[in-house]
């Protein structure tokens, strides 16, 4: 009787603590499609010479290259924490710091009128929200390990929704109710799903059940950090959003007292 084919997940094998730091994944099509990237973001903000934006992308695509090509990669093979830390990373902190920079090119290419949706923040978020939970479904996440498409799939859509959603909140082109709203929706969806992961009584994730281990921690302890991570972090960021665009809120209050008062000739 044959054996079963054991499937190789695309960052590799779970490392040995002992060996981690040696471990890096440099697959030479992930590089050069990082450098594609690299090279087009340059290419759209040639007219922007801005020394602020440009660190905000230099440091954000090092971020999302290191997230990619490091030990976290084979790590996150063997720990759900340390998955849940390069969606963290992907997400909270390269994407909004290439936000940052693209904001202006995107401005330049996409026109308001014809691209309304696009610039929504609000379908921006709920489009972030749907792939993130999708792919911390049991199911998404397994094949993640057993399919090489499905793992760049996941990793591509990822970044791709929150650099949009990012896009959308921070490049002032939308009104700050919407943009309060979306952050708010987005605070919310992320705590959400990290206190489910972190209080779940059982763990979900089977590519982990036999690799926690020699990391010293049983699966469910492994999940309840990842959980804890998606929820605090995911929630920082986007309630940080949230005050910010508050006040602008509240500040349109008065602008808008004093329009209306203007336009039927009455006193504010």
């Amino acid at each position: 009787m044959d054996s079963p084919v054991r499937i190789i997940p695309y960052c590799g094998a779970p490392p040995d603590p002992a060996v981690i730091w040696t471990t890096w994944r440099l697959d030479p099509v992930v590089l050069l499609v990082l450098g594609a990237l690299f090279v087009g973001i340059c290419r759209l903000m040639r007219n922007d010479r801005r020394r602020a934006h440009m660190v905000a992308f230099a440091t954000g695509w090092l971020i999302l290259a290191l997230a990619l090509v490091s030990p976290l990669c084979p790590l996150s093979v063997a720990l759900f924490s340390a998955r849940a830390s390069q969606h963290v990373v992907i997400t909270m902190i390269a994407a909004p710091l290439v936000a940052l920079a693209f904001a202006v090119a995107s401005a330049r290419a996409l026109p308001r009128r014809r691209f309304a949706l696009a610039r929504s923040p609000l379908a921006a978020a709920f489009a972030f929200a749907a792939v993130v939970w999708f792919w911390h479904a049991p199911a998404p996440y397994a094949l993640t390990f057993a399919s090489v498409a499905a793992y760049w799939t996941m990793h591509v859509t990822l970044f791709a929704s929150a650099l949009w959603v990012w896009l959308r909140l921070i490049d002032g082109g939308s009104s700050p109710i919407e943009t309060f709203v979306a952050s708010v929706f987005s605070t919310v969806q992320m705590g959400f799903l990290g206190a489910l992961i972190t209080l779940a009584p059982h763990a979900i994730y089977a590519p982990h059940f036999m690799t926690t281990d020699v990391w010293r921690l049983t699966p469910l302890e492994d999940q309840q950090l990842g959980g804890a991570i998606m929820w605090v972090f995911g929630c920082v960021a986007f309630l940080a959003v949230a005050m910010g665009s508050l006040h602008g809120v509240l500040g349109e209050r008065p602008a808008s007292r004093a329009g209306v008062a203007a336009r039927f000739g009455q006193p504010v």
